[in-house]
């Protein structure tokens, strides 16, 4: 039986990933790594836990000998690489946690893959998860190609950028076959509410401020998580090696108006006034280094393997919102204990 690692599998994205490939390819093992931090979430994936095809490992990419061990126990024929420190405002307090386990715990998992095959990685890939912040900020106009320059402003982004670099330098010093994507905005279901969207969704249904940095106006491409989880199932199989792939919703919108239109369809499913939500609006001070502008050309994913997003950015969202309405336990075991001292710190 072919066995992939996939990384970070009880997180956001990677609980989607780990759901497409246990449910699609019930003749591959499946086995998920994540160290369950405040972000992964093993009720993530409790509909999937018991299949045949599908073990759960708690640990640390970070360590090195316990991914040497898991490595040669296992014999990994594929790696879906996800874990990762992903939240900018946190990379701005604490950049070292970023540096360990974006870039360490890639190089380790790179070495492990290495070490393992020695050289002989027929029918093996190595599949590295990034993001589009990498290409640093784009103006008014433009987008980002697999070609653009790499210009990150973040230490979030910089150790992206970090670990894109080192999985491109194993694929030429050592053969590895590799593929790398960088996709743009997720939202979806099981988002942890860090970020904007399920953020403000779980602040609307508390009536608590909304946090907009700056004037609103930054520009994000925002995709359907689900659509991510498929577009990586595709790349990780039928992608050219070596390549890259950009991985975005052709879906632009600004902080400010995409805030306004989630306040007004939560309105809408909380049977609320019209307008009662945007009082909730708050404008913050902006953060350090904040990119004006991401957008992604996704035509080469279209071209070369057929993807393009199911949903447009209004079903997604509709969906979304009605995934956290109808899991609200979910959200306030997630936002307790520590989440609200890092809430407290970071907008008030």
């Amino acid at each position: 039986m072919k066995k992939i690692l996939i990384t970070g599998g009880a997180g956001f994205i990677g609980s989607h990933v780990v759901r497409r490939f246990v449910s699609q390819y019930p003749d591959t093992a499946i086995v998920n790594l994540d160290a369950l931090t405040y972000a992964g979430n093993l009720n993530n994936i409790t509909d999937i836990e018991d299949a045949s095809n599908y073990t759960f490992v708690k640990g640390d990419i970070t360590n090195s000998d316990f991914i040497h061990k898991l490595f040669q126990e296992h014999r990994f024929d594929g790696v879906i690489h996800l874990a990762a420190e992903s939240h900018v405002d946190r990379s701005i307090t604490d950049p070292v946690s970023f540096v360990m386990t974006n870039v360490v715990g890639t190089v380790n998992l790179l070495n492990a893959f290495k070490e393992l095959w020695k050289g002989d990685f027929t029918n093996k890939r190595f599949y590295h998860v990034s993001t589009d912040e990498v290409y640093g900020s784009l103006g008014e106009t433009g987008l980002f190609t697999e070609s653009t320059s790499y210009d990150p402003n973040s230490p979030y982004s910089a150790s992206k950028a970090s670990s894109d670099h080192f999985v491109r330098a194993y694929g030429e010093t050592y053969g590895m076959p590799y593929v790398i994507s960088n996709c743009s905005n997720n939202y979806g279901p099981h988002h942890f509410p860090e970020k904007l969207i399920p953020l403000f969704i779980n602040n609307i249904i508390h009536h608590k401020p909304l946090p907009v940095y700056g004037d609103g106006n930054y520009t994000r491409d925002w995709l359907y998580v689900i659509d991510h989880a498929i577009a990586i199932d595709l790349a990780f199989h039928q992608g050219e090696n070596t390549a890259t792939y950009n991985i975005g919703g052709f879906n632009e919108w600004k902080n400010i108006d995409l805030v306004k239109l989630l306040c007004q369809i939560m309105d809408e499913k909380l049977g609320r006034d019209t307008g009662a939500s945007e009082q909730l609006i708050t404008y913050v001070t902006d953060r350090p280094g904040h990119d004006l502008r991401y957008a992604i050309d996704a035509s080469k994913i279209n071209s070369e393997l057929g993807w393009k997003p199911t949903v447009t950015f209004e079903q997604g969202l509709e969906k979304t919102i009605d995934w956290y309405l109808h899991n609200e336990e979910w959200l306030a075991q997630v936002t307790s204990g520590a989440y609200q001292d890092y809430y407290n710190q970071q907008y008030k």
